[in-house]
C-alpha cells in the first residue's frame, strides 16, 4: 500500500504531476502496522494518522510552522522531493513482520522503517533493519529490552517501562496521602513481550518505592474467556488493579467485570487496548472512571496536539488516541531526520537521528522533547494519566498540568 502526495487543498492533476516531476522522485519511508488481525483497529487508526502526516509534510501548513517540515513542501533539504509512505500489514504475526520488513527494504527500497505496534513484532522487524543497515524509528512499542540489544540502527521515541512505572508509583503515593488505601495492588498482564516486560518493571519500581504488588495474574493474550481471572480479583479485593492488555482483551475484561459485578476502587489501564477508540466506543459505557496512561492531551486550544487532533477528526470522524499519536510522532521524527541528513543514504539518516534534539513545542505530542541516548531511547519522553469520562479521556495527573479533576472511586457502569 503506497500513499503519495494527497494535498489538503484540491488542485488540478496536471499541476500536481508537473510539480512532482520538478521536485524529483518521492522519498520512500516504510511503516509496519497491524491492518488485519486482533489489533486491526489500532493499526487502521494509525494508518489514518500516517496518511495525515504525509499530507502535512508534502503540503505547507503555516499554522503548524513550529513543527519540522510543516511550513515547507516535501523535504526542502533534498530538493523539495515529496514524501511517500509504503504501509505494510504485519497481521499481528512476528514472522510476517519480519518478512514485510525485508520486502520494504529489498523491494520497495525504503530509506527508513517506522513503527511496528506490538513489541514482539517490532523486535523481529527491527532485527531485519539492523542486519541491512536501515534506520528504524519506533514510536509506540514500550518493551524495555528493545533498546537493550546493542542495535546501532534502532531508535525509539515513546516513553518505556521505567517512565510508565514511575508515574504509576507517584500517582499511587499521592492517592495514599489523600487517605485512599493502596496497600493491595494487583497486576493483570497479557503474556507476550509487552505485557510481561511492563508488569516486571512496574513490580520492581513499585517495590523500590515502598509499594508492594500483592497479586499478579498473567493470562494468554487474545483469550476467549477471562472469567477465572476476574473471579480471582473479586476474591482478593485489591485496592488498585493495573491491566496490561491489547484491545480485544481490554473489551473482554470490561464486559466480564460487569457481568460478575466487580468494580475495584481504582482501575488503571496501561494504554494500548484501553487507548484504542474501538475500546472506548465498544466498552466505554461500562468502564467509566478508568485511569489510563497517555502522552497525548489535545484538550488545550492552540496547541500542536489540539490542531493535529482536529485535522485527524475531520479526516476520520473520531478523536486521535494516544497510541496513534505516538506512532505519528515517531514517523515525523524519522522524516525530520531524513531532511536534516540532506540525503537518502542510511548512514547519513542514522547520524541525523543520533543528533536529534527537538523541543516540546516542535512536537505534536506531550513529550519534553526528543533526544536519543546511546541506546537509541528518547530521554525526553514523558507520561501523564487520563481518565475516561463519557466517550473521551481527560488529563487528571500530574495535577499541575491536568485539565480535569480526578474522580474516584472507579465507577464502571450505572
Amino acid at each position: 500500500m503506497k500513499i503519495t502526495r494527497r494535498p489538503l487543498l484540491a488542485a488540478p492533476a496536471l499541476m500536481l504531476a508537473g510539480r512532482a516531476q520538478a521536485q524529483g522522485a518521492p522519498i520512500k519511508v516504510g511503516t509496519l502496522l497491524p491492518l488485519t488481525g486482533v489489533a486491526a483497529s489500532a493499526g487502521n487508526s494509525a494508518k489514518a494518522a500516517i496518511e495525515l502526516a504525509v499530507e502535512l509534510v508534502n503540503t505547507p501548513r503555516p499554522d503548524l510552522a513550529s513543527m519540522p517540515l510543516m511550513a515547507t513542501t516535501g523535504f526542502p533539504a533534498i530538493g523539495g522531493r515529496p514524501l511517500e509512505v509504503v504501509i505494510a500489514d504485519q497481521q499481528g504475526s512476528p514472522s510476517v513482520a519480519q518478512n514485510q520488513a525485508l520486502r520494504l527494504i529489498t523491494q520497495e527500497r525504503v530509506v527508513a522503517l517506522t513503527n511496528g505496534y506490538q513489541s514482539g513484532l517490532a523486535q523481529t522487524a527491527s532485527a531485519i533493519a539492523e542486519r541491512h543497515g536501515i534506520p528504524y524509528v519506533n514510536g509506540e512499542s514500550v518493551a524495555t529490552n528493545l533498546t537493550e540489544r546493542g542495535f546501532r540502527w534502532f531508535f525509539r521515541t515513546t516513553p518505556i517501562g521505567p517512565d510508565i512505572a514511575a508515574i504509576y508509583v507517584e500517582f499511587l503515593k499521592a492517592a495514599r496521602i489523600d487517605g485512599r488505601p493502596v496497600s493491595k495492588i494487583a497486576i493483570v498482564n497479557e503474556n507476550t513481550e509487552y505485557g510481561t516486560s511492563i508488569a516486571d518493571v512496574i513490580r520492581r519500581t513499585a517495590e523500590q518505592g515502598g509499594i508492594s504488588i500483592e497479586l499478579q495474574i498473567p493470562y494468554a493474550a487474545n483469550s476467549a474467556d477471562v472469567s477465572a481471572q476476574v473471579l480471582q480479583l473479586k476474591g482478593a479485593q485489591p485496592d488498585v488493579v493495573i491491566f496490561i492488555s491489547y484491545t480485544s482483551d481490554a473489551i473482554l475484561y470490561a464486559r466480564t467485570m460487569r457481568a460478575q459485578g466487580y468494580r475495584p476502587p481504582i482501575l488503571i489501564g496501561d494504554n494500548s487496548g484501553f487507548s484504542d477508540d474501538n475500546f472506548v466506543q465498544t466498552a466505554g459505557d461500562i468502564a467509566q472512571g478508568l485511569i489510563n496512561r497517555s502522552a497525548f492531551d489535545p484538550s488545550r486550544p492552540g496547541s500542536n496536539s489540539f490542531k493535529i487532533n482536529a485535522l485527524y477528526k475531520a479526516r476520520t470522524g473520531r478523536e486521535m488516541d494516544d497510541t496513534t499519536a505516538r506512532m505519528m510522532q515517531g514517523f515525523l521524527v524519522a522524516c525530520d531526520a531524513i531532511n536534516r541528513a540532506g540525503s537518502t543514504q542510511p548512514a547519513a539518516i542514522q547520524a541525523a537521528l543520533r543528533a536529534t534534539d527537538l523541543s516540546a513545542d516542535q512536537l505534536m505530542i506531550g513529550y519534553r522533547g526528543v533526544k536519543f541516548d546511546d541506546k537509541g531511547q528518547n530521554t525526553k519522553a514523558s507520561v501523564l494519566l487520563v481518565q475516561l469520562r463519557g466517550r473521551e479521556y481527560v488529563s487528571v495527573w500530574p495535577t499541575e498540568t491536568a485539565t480535569a479533576q480526578l474522580q474516584l472511586p472507579y465507577k464502571g457502569w450505572e
